[in-house]
């Protein structure tokens, strides 16, 4: 099956922001300068910064949605708040810095267009080329992500990749709680848990960046994964996780839920 076209306008981009003034402003102009992006929801965490000054520079773009937490909660609340804003048929986050490239954006929204797919995960240790990594973070990474498969009974390479895409009715259809960086493991265990949702994952480019560089996540978030390895997928019930049954939210794939 050839791939179909992707639609113009149809990806919502979710972006936390959270003292990003250095790479705020290229960032955005990289996203906005990819013709399938509809729009483009920011969402400013309580930067003690000059980024929320360096934001308004977009105020004006029809595309742009700026957002701003007065109190700084963390990525995953951040997150959570723009995916019930968004609008578009697919949806994926985006880091304010240049760890993740936006050129990728077709290749990982390509099986949700194909119909494949209600989620995609943007894997970085899947042999694609790029910068040379930090050893013990990846290595981190693969730990969690190894555990993350051995409770949720599904095998990705990458759970904690930033670039994760979903068809829009199946990400505003899960309960989000998680403020900080157990966000991905929380979006991991409940797409899972689902057993009806159609999982993917396809290599992506990645620069890291150095933590003199501004790099946030540290020992003491991979710690706090490993608690919420077990807490999301140990001691949540559907009840918990979803909002409607997917057979219900499934057989509407345009229909925007409460």
């Amino acid at each position: 099956m050839k791939n179909l076209p992707i639609p113009d306008a149809s990806l919502s981009v979710v972006m936390p922001v959270y003292n990003e003034e250095k790479t705020i402003c290229e960032i955005i102009n990289l996203v906005l300068a990819r013709p399938e992006v509809g729009e483009l929801l920011i969402i400013d965490d309580a930067s003690t910064d000059t980024s929320w000054e360096q934001l308004q520079k977009f105020k004006d773009d029809p595309r742009v949605k700026l957002l701003k937490q007065e109190v700084n909660h963390g990525k995953g609340a951040a997150i959570t708040r723009g995916f019930a804003e968004a609008t578009g048929d697919y949806v994926i986050i985006q880091d304010a810095d240049f760890e993740y490239d936006p050129e990728d954006y077709p290749l990982v929204i390509q099986p949700l267009v194909n119909g494949k797919a209600d989620a995609v995960y943007g894997a970085r240790f899947m042999n694609s080329p790029g910068q040379v990594r930090y050893f013990r973070h990846e290595m981190g990474n693969k730990f969690l992500t190894f555990l993350s498969n051995l409770f949720s009974d599904i095998h990705l390479s990458d759970m904690e990749t930033c670039y994760k895409a979903f068809r829009r009715e199946v990400i505003q259809n899960l309960i989000l709680t998680s403020e900080r960086f157990g966000i991905e493991v929380e979006l991991t265990a409940k797409l899972a848990r689902s057993r009806e949702l159609r999982i993917w994952e396809v290599p992506i480019s990645y620069n890291p960046r150095r933590y003199d560089e501004g790099k946030k996540i540290g020992w003491k978030d991979g710690v706090a994964a490993l608690w919420h390895i077990i807490r999301f997928n140990c001691f949540s019930s559907d009840k918990k996780s979803f909002r409607r049954p997917w057979s219900e939210v499934l057989k509407k794939p345009s229909a925007k839920l409460d």
